[in-house]
Order: structure tokens, then C-alpha cells, then sequence
């Protein structure tokens, strides 16, 4: 088996000379995006010699490395510093001994609970060993939001201080009253694990238990095990970062938590039902954790990968477009049933780097009085698995101002199914990019359609996030679900298949089955829409009543 050095060097001969089909230079056909070019891509990124790009990692290195020589080959600058193709990204990892042990008491009973099968831990303390002995109460969702009249978080500050908090994945369900409450069926980021470990840490907790299911969730208990079983990495706090963090944050399996509440005297079915009423108190439940988190502990300069392309028009040059995918994936972790340690992350996301990557190509190809008017910057972000952390790095450090980017368009787990009738751009009716998105699908006789799969909330699971919340009008773009030659509802259906037996999974590998024909589409959606973006004589604006209008008229 050749080392990664060795095979590093093939490659930057293979992109640098011009010799294979991953480097070489077609003339722009009938369509700009070619799906060899897509599955030579998607092929070498997901190959076990790269691990599963973990980030942090080897393979995950070499996989940045693999990007940057594919864009410098293309005649692409690095938008890096000294211009670099690299921006590192500080983090710390943590991997916590999979023999942690959870115990929790009630006077002299207790109950012990086992890592992985029945929880997972880390903590976001970015030390290596931490004891944790606190106190438990039950806050329903976990949620404050004065603009929808609800708080989970009654009662004086001091009920949460040092204390272990336990709530409910998701947002609190509508009723027949409010049919819209927090987005009705459409998940809102107060329902996402990572604003509710936010929240606690801000309230001054000592840690979180979310209490899964699969329904709430949107994912099976196997996604959650495997997520968080391994290396968990937060952007490194400096000297003197009075960032709040939690000790101890944790995911319980419900037949656990239903034994937890057994022990207090609780029903947790009665808990769950109480927490959906805006009266709901937070329940003391006489309970104390305890679990010593021992912790391999690593800091690591993670690559975001960055390219530019600059604009035509030199009024709008230095004004710019985002293309965005994520690199890394899950590296190795826990075996399957056959024995497979390596997370392949061939969908999730080799698929959307070969598409950026053949969005770049078909744009740099282009005669240079056709070049787009605004400038584009290609991003590669790390450690999005990990908590969207490579993209908010770049926002929190951004290499073009923010105020000068005009949109984002993310790329994210394409297509490998066939040719759709349709296609969702999340989030493209917080703002002008609406129009940009109609154009685009009335030229090719595709229909808008809405997210399929409101309750996940996907808008706030990508890279396109970040970029939202700093004010930059984003989207990330997903197949549809009218798939031609196909039944109604085989789409969903291979998605539900895909989510239970592959996401996040050893078996997310490539295969040559796979459609790739629905990926070109795509990414020749994507690509018209950054190209209008490009075009456009206004920047893109989020609607006056969004969300982050405020963040756009704030953004540096």
C-alpha cells in the first residue's frame, strides 16, 4: 500500500502536468459540468486511503491538500494569506474512553448507564479529564424565545447554575391553537442541539442531556453513536476567551432516559407532555449525575481550502460569490457488522466537493470578456461534521469582507438518484436570491420546490448557515423529489434508506450505480445561480422581516 506522501506526490504530477481525467482541460460541450470529471472526483475523496477525511487527520490533510492542486491546476489563486490555498482553522478535538460510565442516583439507588449503546459524552471544557457531580432538572426543550412568549427557563438563575440539564431534541410541537408555533412542522434552530447546548452554557450549566428519539431527531439512535463516539472538535478558545462551555454534553437513548426518569418517579411520557404547554415548569428531579470524562486531547490547525476567481467588471470585482463544500467527513470510528472502521463520506461530501470543483473548472474555462462580473470565491470548509466549524471560523475571519460578499450558494450530499423535475434551494425565500432561483428553473422547465423535510431542519445543518447568520444572503441546494422514469414517492423513499442504513455510516462508499446524472443537474443549477448572482447590478438583500436582515445591515 503506498503511503500518503507517496500518493500525495502522484497526485500534484497527475494535476500539475495535465496528465489524467482529473486535470484535464476539456473544451466547454454542450453542458459545462461532465460526470466523469464528477465520479474521478468523488472516487479518489472517498477512497479508504484517505481515511474518511477526519478532520484534523492525515487523510483529512491529504484530501485538502488533493482540492488545492485540483483549483491551482485550473489556474486558480489561493485566497489565502500570501495567497495560499489554506486557511487553518484552530481547534481542539477530544475523544472521550469509551469505557465512561454514567451514573445516576436518587439517595441510595442508582442506575449506571453504558457509553454508546446507551449514551455518549464529550466535553467542551478542551481539557483532558473532567469530573462531573451535579444536580439534574428536566427544562422541556431547553428553549428561550421571547418573540414566540416562551421560556423553559423559569424560576430564579440559580435552578440552572452548575447543574446537569435534560431536555427534548426538537421544537415544542404546534397545536390546533397555533398551527405556526415555532415554524409549525418546519424545525427552527431553537430545536437544534447545538443552539440548546448554547443556551444551557449561557445560563451558566454544568452540562446537557438531550433525551433522543429517532421521530424527534430525524435520525436514527446509529447517527448519533457514531457522530459523537469519536473525535469532537471545538474552535479553540485563546487566552482569555470568556466563551461560555459546557462539561459534560450528552445524548441519551430513550429507553435509558426512560429508566433515568423511573428512578426519579417520573413518566417521561407525562414530562414530554407537560413540556409542550408554554405554562410548563422546569421539573427538579432529585437526581444526581456523576461521570468522570477521561479524554485523549489534540489541537489541531485544520485547512479550510480557498480559491478565487476574480471578476470581469472592475466595479463589481471586489465584491464576491461563495461556492461552499465541505471537505472532511468522520475519519475512523467505530466498526460495522463487517468490520469497516473508515467513514467514507462519499455522498456526505465528496459528492459536493467534485461538484464545486466541476463548478470551478466549467467557470475558469470560460473566454475572459464572459467571466463573471462579481468575483467567485471557492470554499472548502473542515470540520463541518463537527459542528459547522470550518464555515464559522471563515465568517468569524473572513478573507474578503462580508459586507463585499454578495451570496452564498452551498453544496451539500448531491444527487446520485437520475434527473429530477424539481429542485429545493433552502432558504432561497429569505431574500432576493428568490428571483435569482425562479429564472433559473423557468430556463430549464424545473419546478421550485419546498423543503421536503421541514422537520430536520435542514437549513441549519450546512455550511450555508454561517454565512446566514453573518448577514450574507445563502442557500443550500437539494434534489427534488419528482424523479423522472420514477414512481411518486421513490425519492423518499431512497432517502429514508439512505439516512437509516448510510449516514454517517462506514457504507456512505462510492459505487459505480450511482445516477450521476441527477449530480450534473444540479451542479448546473448551482452554477447558473452563483453565475446570476454574479451578474446581478444589486447584492442580493434578505427580506426586511428575516431573520438575519439585522446581521446584513451589521456585517463587516
Amino acid at each position: 500500500m503506498r503511503t500518503f506522501n507517496s500518493l500525495y506526490a502522484a497526485l500534484i504530477m497527475i494535476a500539475l502536468c495535465g496528465g489524467g481525467a482529473l486535470a484535464q482541460r476539456r473544451p466547454i460541450a454542450s453542458s459545462p459540468i461532465n460526470e466523469q470529471f464528477l465520479r474521478a472526483h468523488i472516487k479518489f475523496l472517498s477512497d479508504d486511503q484517505l481515511e474518511g477525511r477526519g478532520t484534523g487527520a492525515p487523510g483529512g490533510e491529504l484530501g485538502a491538500k488533493y482540492i488545492a492542486a485540483q483549483l491551482e491546476a485550473m489556474g486558480l489563486k489561493g485566497a489565502g494569506k500570501d495567497g495560499s490555498f489554506f486557511q487553518p482553522v484552530s481547534l481542539v478535538g477530544v475523544k472521550a474512553d469509551p469505557q465512561t460510565t454514567l451514573t445516576v442516583s436518587a439517595g441510595a439507588k442508582s442506575e449506571t448507564f453504558k457509553f454508546a449503546d446507551e449514551f455518549v459524552a464529550f466535553t467542551g471544557a478542551q481539557a483532558p479529564e473532567v469530573d462531573v457531580n451535579a444536580e439534574m432538572v428536566f427544562v422541556g426543550y431547553g428553549i428561550d424565545a421571547p418573540e414566540q412568549r416562551w421560556s423553559d427557563y423559569k424560576g430564579d438563575a440559580k435552578d440552572y447554575r452548575g447543574k446537569i440539564l435534560v431536555m427534548l431534541v426538537n421544537d415544542p410541537p404546534a397545536t390546533t391553537d397555533e398551527k405556526n408555533l415555532f415554524g409549525g412542522r418546519a424545525l427552527t434552530y431553537y430545536g437544534r442541539w447545538t443552539y440548546k447546548y448554547e443556551e444551557a452554557a449561557r445560563r451558566g450549566a454544568a452540562g446537557v442531556i438531550l433525551l433522543h428519539t429517532d421521530e424527534s431527531a430525524g435520525y436514527p439512535w446509529s447517527v448519533v453513536r457514531t457522530s459523537n463516539g469519536s473525535w469532537r472538535f471545538d474552535i479553540a478558545r485563546g487566552e482569555g476567551d470568556a466563551t461560555p462551555y459546557l462539561n459534560l454534553r450528552s445524548w441519551m437513548t430513550d429507553a435509558a432516559a426512560r429508566r433515568m426518569m423511573q428512578l426519579a418517579g417520573k413518566d417521561l411520557d407525562e414530562l414530554r407532555k407537560q413540556a409542550a404547554s408554554r405554562d410548563f415548569q422546569p421539573v427538579k428531579l432529585n437526581l444526581q449525575t456523576s461521570i468522570n470524562i477521561r479524554s485523549e486531547l489534540k489541537r489541531v490547525k485544520a485547512p479550510n481550502v480557498v480559491a478565487v476567481l476574480p471578476g470581469r467588471d472592475p466595479k463589481l470585482r471586489d465584491e464576491y460569490v461563495v461556492y461552499s463544500a465541505h471537505h472532511d467527513h468522520l475519519g475512523i470510528g467505530e466498526p460495522n457488522k463487517k468490520g469497516d472502521r473508515i467513514y467514507n463520506g462519499a455522498v456526505d461530501n465528496a459528492s459536493g466537493v467534485a461538484s464545486v470543483l466541476a463548478i470551478a473548472d466549467a467557470l475558469t474555462r470560460l473566454p475572459a470578456n464572459d467571466k463573471p462580473r462579481r468575483s467567485i470565491l471557492f470554499l472548502f470548509p473542515t470540520a463541518e461534521e463537527q459542528g459547522l466549524f470550518g464555515a464559522e471560523w471563515y465568517t468569524r475571519n473572513p478573507l474578503v469582507p462580508l459586507k463585499k460578499t454578495a451570496a452564498n450558494v452551498n453544496l451539500d450530499s448531491m444527487n446520485i438518484l437520475g434527473l429530477t423535475r424539481d429542485f429545493i434551494p433552502l432558504g432561497a425565500e429569505r431574500s432576493t436570491l428568490r428571483a435569482v432561483v425562479e429564472a433559473v428553473a423557468r430556463e430549464r422547465g424545473l419546478t421550485v420546490a419546498p423543503d421536503q423535510r421541514p422537520e430536520q431542519g435542514s437549513f441549519y445543518r450546512s455550511d450555508h448557515f454561517p454565512f446566514a447568520k453573518a448577514g450574507v444572503p445563502s442557500i443550500s441546494l437539494k434534489e427534488g423529489k419528482d424523479f423522472v422514469g420514477q414512481p411518486k414517492g421513490w425519492g423518499e423513499e431512497k432517502f429514508k434508506a439512505y439516512n437509516t442504513a448510510n449516514y454517517h455510516q462506514p457504507s456512505d462508499e462510492y459505487s459505480d450505480s450511482w445516477n450521476l446524472k441527477g449530480m450534473v443537474q444540479s451542479a448546473e443549477i448551482a452554477l447558473a445561480i452563483g453565475r446570476r448572482a454574479a451578474d446581478m447590478q444589486e447584492m442580493p438583500r434578505f427580506n426586511p422581516d428575516d431573520e438575519f436582515a439585522k446581521a446584513q445591515q451589521d456585517r463587516r
